[in-house]
């Protein structure tokens, strides 16, 4: 006679449900005319022609399986960034190969280290793996080299870095990078998660690829979702050491990318041009958005990416949670990062020319600043 104390129904592992979903920006606004989703970090380029072209054109054989090793889409990347294509993964985005390190090299007894306001999915994949997540304060919203370094303990596996970091903006130079990877122990795993690379001009900064290749402990990920307008397919990609990438294949699903996903990344990647043109948008944008909200009395740290962070006062009728809803009125939909420890704070995306209008005369009425007519 089976146990009454058993349960009734399947159970997850241990510590699952303490696991807080990741919830996305919004995407939508009631009782709103046009809406612009300022939300994500979507470019607002789009992708390339020849990425939609590719995309229509892999739907004349939707009966047939992807290729799972991505072996022309791999080439492609080896190709514009001078890889070893043997060293490449690809996968569901970005997000895939993080949830696949952590599966791989994390578990009970374990110990991950992310930044206080890093991506919110590093804690998540570290938990599903039975492993803890260790927190470690920044300095100024950038990462404090120190602060991570203080926080290794013998149980550290995984040190997760967003360079830039999303939702804060701030990035660390190549040098802090450098020290950072010299303070680890060889047997803790370095990820480097450079979703935003592209987009950063600055002499200082490397998006990881040249630590990897002179490196047995580093890994650099990257996505398509971004500067090459891709996050509907999602597709992302991870430069590695050889015995990672042998890891990650023997655990990944056998074709994890769509063959969509995979002829429209190909084209994208090669077109450098639309890229180009995407980076030369931003450069412009971020630039005009950062100075015309800073006219506002608004603070807005400086960002390297394609979104900036904008901070408002605890006034009441002017705080965070105020703009936001005034914004979403006018169908401007930007995003809340209280879940990032953030409260006082909004995310903008950099839109169109017509949405980066709107959103700074908007802000400057909801502060009681419009010009008067």
């Amino acid at each position: 006679m089976a146990n009454k104390a058993m349960t009734t129904r399947p159970q997850p592992q241990p510590g699952i449900l303490e696991i807080e979903a990741y919830v996305g920006g919004r995407a939508s606004a009631e009782g709103t005319g046009k809406v612009y989703k300022l939300s994500a970090n979507e470019s607002p380029m789009g992708p390339s022609p020849h990425a939609r072209k590719a995309f229509a054109s892999a739907g004349e054989s939707l009966e047939l399986y992807p290729d799972g090793g991505a072996s022309e889409l791999r080439e492609a990347i080896a190709g514009r960034y001078g890889l070893n294509a043997e060293r490449i993964v690809c996968g569901s985005g970005s997000g895939e190969l993080l949830q696949l390190l952590a599966q791989a090299y994390l578990g009970e007894g374990n110990e991950a280290i992310a930044t206080e306001h890093g991506f919110l999915l590093y804690p998540i994949v570290t938990k599903a793996a039975g492993a803890a997540p260790v927190i470690v304060k920044e300095k100024n919203l950038h990462a404090d080299v120190d602060a991570i370094l203080a926080a290794v303990t013998p149980k550290t596996k995984i040190v997760f870095l967003a360079n830039p970091n999303n939702p804060t903006g701030s990035y660390l130079p190549a040098e802090e990078v450098r020290r950072l990877h010299a303070g680890l122990r060889p047997d803790i795993l370095f990820i480097i998660d450079a979703a935003y690379s592209e987009y950063v001009s600055r002499n200082d900064y490397e998006a990881g690829i040249e630590l990897v290749a002179t490196s047995e402990n580093v890994v650099m990920t990257r996505t398509f979702s971004k500067i090459y307008g891709l996050a509907a397919l999602r597709l992302g990609w991870m430069y590695a050491p050889a015995h990672v990438v042998d890891v990650v294949n023997r655990i990944r699903g056998p074709f994890n990318v769509s063959v969509p996903a995979l002829q429209a990344g190909i084209a994208a990647i090669r077109d450098t041009a639309h890229v180009d043109a995407a980076r030369t948008h931003n450069d412009k944008w971020l630039s005009w958005l950062t100075e015309e909200i800073s006219k506002l009395g608004l603070e807005v740290p400086s960002s390297v990416a394609n979104f900036l962070l904008i901070r408002f006062p605890s006034e009441k009728g002017k705080t965070a949670r105020d703009a936001d809803a005034f914004l979403m009125k006018r169908g401007l939909i930007l995003r809340s990062v209280a879940s990032y420890g953030l409260p006082d704070c909004l995310r903008l995306t950099v839109g169109s020319e017509e949405a980066n209008r709107l959103v700074v005369a908007a802000l400057a009425e909801f502060l009681g600043k419009a010009k008067k007519s």
